[in-house]
């Protein structure tokens, strides 16, 4: 095997291997195969690009070709012109193909559903990491920095992937690489023609010959080999030896959790609202999760996933604390006094098949939690989170909780908060503008206590404030989000949460910010749905006697609680929209919404009916079956490949003819028969055609006559000529120097003369490539002569 072939080979499986770190992002592991198989053909027309040879360029861009018909036959063949020829249409096609799969990749949890949208990404993606790998690996023999573009691969799924098997797609991918470095170290060593070492038997300094895939090359790759194996040992080994970087490249995406598998360890400060706005923002509400609670009324049961309690001037986020196991009964809620009234209720929640969360949502405080899998407990924020890649995927648990009821008067009359509360949570950093400090003063002003504080803060941002709610404002959670949401009075609830709980730590009140869910509406049957609209963001305020307590600053979004609204009866929410156990009691329920009425599994493929457009043209299945795709990939490289074929004949010939000289006077002579036949054909290409009845001199005058050649290239000619007339006539024939260029001199100064059309004759059909019928026809009367000799031949008598 070449050493290009070699290379080539590599180059795809490198390609191949580090694709395959994309498979936990779907759901489906079927354009896997169409990858491998777009790759082969992506590759073998690179091979036969520079087997002919092309031009660098021109072979890469004879891949890139062949690429966009394979994915026009794939993915736009109804819009394609002959099914695989992409048009106007097609392109079009493409661009709504591309925008679908974004709104996928935003709109669904990891593993996705294979729609059209994200099949195209990822088989597109692939592709084209393919060819910048193929082009630089083996058109341009640079192996080295074809490690970026796979690299560029590996990260984009390590990043979006959840963990677990992170370390066989890291192993995968690396040992791709390994292989086309070490097969480009093995081609670039069998052309330095001798390794000279120490080899058993041989003295010092003694030479051995390296041979493409000989012994001497051995020793070498060996070596290769060994130290490839040492680096990537020690690239898995050395990060979790290293607890300061938490294993790698191989840890954990997500939150996750450092440390043993016993009481200790650490929750990582990951922030969880990457992704709140755009919940909020989908065009269809898929359902996160389901519930059934025995409480009197719903307002209260916020889901709540997760406190930010660190603000660093940049973002809320969750500190870095120690975890434990889950302990059978949680312990007290803190600050919560015992003549304030609770109830104490169960809740039974369901999580989607598709909704992976490392934290758990629940209730809030929740006092026991019945779940299986890995989860650990955070003491101060009280959450549950799932241990080294738990999530709560199609998980099924009970939460008993509390839903605590404060008067004003126990809010009003809170005695101060411990010492440590304060400081930990009222710290605001120093990039806090003083635009927030100024306006929760003025806001507050007239207020006797922290109570009273916190409720006009709420009453600024959800009523008398002038703000709108808006989820298209630009996200943003830092000092100058928070001021600019001051001044503009614009934005959605994590702008209401962060600046009320920012402007209550100004004030000396300790605050955070919960993120998690509002109640949902109910799905009839006792049973309440939760949808990615009612992601939200909301501030927790600390009393003692109380301890953390629930506002809702943000307008038209969840209830305001009872101990903050005035004249409010006693045991009626606050909200009369909030939905309540008599509410889906009713004796008529209201017809079905097309998102209710869908099943999970419709949910999860995107066809139920909803705002998002939908894409024309794409079927929901994986795409034709694998023997289409070969049969008409097939079908489409002769369609292309057949009219190019004089082309790619005549760029082959003139290459072997012009190649370097041999070193016997035989291979002179051949060489110098073979540069004088490739100045005929040339001719001929450009409309001069051959008489082979005239001598080598007088071919060559009329060659310069009627081509009208420039003098450096009539000079060219002739010395092609008297080197034949040497050849074929002399005793001892004078090997030439230099016939190559005179041939390409020759080329280039009949091409510039021709017209434009015969130079496209010259270069796409050539007339001189006739000569392959004339030789087929040779070699099969050959053929038919000598069978027909055979079957005549009379048999031999026995005497």
């Amino acid at each position: 095997m070449s050493g290009g072939a070699r290379l080539a080979i590599c180059a795809t499986l490198a390609t191949f291997l580090a694709s395959c770190a994309l498979l936990p992002l779907v759901d489906r592991s079927t354009w896997l195969l169409q990858i491998a198989i777009l790759l082969v053909i992506q590759a073998s027309v690179g091979a036969l690009a520079r087997r002919v040879p092309l031009a660098r360029p021109l072979t890469v861009a004879a891949q890139a070709l062949v690429s966009l018909l394979l994915l026009t036959l794939l993915f736009a063949r109804d819009q394609a012109i002959a099914v695989f020829l992409p048009g106007p249409e097609a392109f079009r096609h493409f661009g709504l193909l591309l925008q679908a799969g974004g709104e996928d990749v935003g709109r669904y949890a990891i593993p996705a559903p294979l729609t059209d949208g994200i099949r195209l990404m990822l088989v597109g993606g692939a592709l084209v990491i393919g060819l910048f790998v193929d082009a630089l690996a083996v058109t341009f023999r640079s192996a080295a920095p074809a490690g970026l573009p796979l690299l560029a691969l590996y990260s984009v799924a390590a990043g979006l992937s959840e963990g677990g098997a992170d370390w066989l797609w890291f192993l995968l991918a690396a040992g791709g690489y390994l292989l086309l470095l070490l097969a480009e170290g093995r081609d670039r060593l069998s052309q330095w023609g001798r390794v000279f070492g120490g080899a058993g038997g041989r003295a010092p300094g003694a030479a051995t010959p390296v041979q493409e895939g000989g012994r001497g090359a051995l020793a070498p790759v060996r070596t290769g080999r060994r130290i490839g194996a040492v680096a990537l040992g020690l690239a898995l080994v050395v990060p979790l030896t290293l607890p300061a970087l938490d294993g790698g490249i191989l840890g954990p995406s997500g939150s996750g959790v450092r440390g043993g598998a016993g009481g200790g360890g650490t929750i990582s400060a990951v922030n969880p609202l990457v992704s709140l706005q755009n919940s909020l923002n989908q065009p269809e509400d898929r359902q996160v999760m389901s519930y059934r609670t025995d409480a009197d009324q719903t307002s209260d049961m916020y889901l709540r996933i997760v406190a930010l309690d660190e603000f660093d001037g940049t973002t809320w986020r969750p500190s870095v604390r120690s975890i434990d196991d889950v302990p059978s009964t949680l312990p007290d809620p803190p600050g919560l006094g015992a003549d304030v009234r609770r109830t104490q209720v169960r809740t039974t929640i369901s999580a989607a098949d598709w909704y992976a969360q490392d934290w758990l949502p629940m209730p809030y405080p929740a006092t026991q939690v019945g779940i299986d899998g890995r989860w650990r407990f955070e003491r101060v924020g009280r959450t549950l989170v799932g241990d080294h890649g738990q999530t709560t995927r199609g998980k099924t648990y009970t939460v008993d909780s509390l839903i605590v009821r404060p008067t004003p008067q126990q809010l009003a009359e809170a005695d101060t908060p411990p010492g440590g509360m304060v400081r930990e949570f009222t710290k605001v950093p120093a990039s806090l503008p003083d635009v927030v400090r100024t306006t929760a003063l003025k806001v507050t002003e007239g207020a006797s206590n922290n109570y009273e504080r916190a409720v006009k803060l709420q009453d600024y941002f959800a009523v008398s404030g002038g703000f709108t709610y808006n989820t298209e404002v630009r996200a943003g959670s830092g000092s100058a989000a928070i001021a600019r949401f001051l001044q503009q009075k614009e934005g959605f609830c994590v702008h209401f949460s962060f600046s009320m709980a920012a402007m209550a730590r100004t004030l000396g009140i300790p605050a955070r910010v919960a993120v998690g869910f509002t109640p949902g509406v109910p799905a009839g049957g006792g049973k309440y749905s939760v949808g990615l609209r009612d992601a939200h963001a909301w501030p927790e305020l600390y009393f003692e006697g109380i301890g953390w307590t629930r506002f809702e600053p943000t307008p038209n979004r969840g209830t305001a609680p009872d101990y903050t609204v005035e004249n409010n009866p006693e045991g009626s929410p606050s909200n009369p929209a909030a939905p309540s156990d008599s509410a889906s009691a009713a004796p008529s329920a209201p017809e079905p919404s097309t998102s209710e009425s869908c099943s999970m599994a419709q949910r999860k493929e995107g066809s139920c009916g909803s705002a998002a457009p939908a894409v024309v043209g794409g079927s929901p299945d994986d795409g034709p079956p694998v023997g289409t795709i070969a049969g008409v990939s097939l079908i489409a490289l002769l369609v292309i490949g057949v009219p190019l074929l004089p082309m790619l004949w005549r760029r082959r010939v003139r290459a072997v003819r012009l190649g370097p000289a041999g070193r016997t006077d035989s291979d002179a002579a051949g060489r110098t028969l073979a540069a004088w036949r490739e100045v005929t054909d040339t001719a001929w290409d450009h409309g001069i055609g051959p008489d082979d009845s005239q001598t080598p001199r007088t071919a060559a005058a009329r060659i310069v006559r009627i081509g009208e050649l420039e003098p450096t290239a009539a000079d060219s000619v002739h010395r092609v000529a008297a080197a034949v007339e040497q050849v074929l006539y002399a005793p001892r024939p004078r090997p030439a120097s230099g016939l190559g260029e005179d041939v390409r001199r020759v080329h280039d100064d009949l091409h510039a003369k021709s017209s434009r059309s015969t130079r496209l004759r010259a270069t796409f059909a050539p007339r001189s490539a006739v000569r392959v019928v004339w030789a087929t026809a040779r070699r099969w009367e050959a053929f038919t002569l000598s069978v027909r000799g055979r079957l005549t031949r009379p048999t031999r008598q026995e005497g």
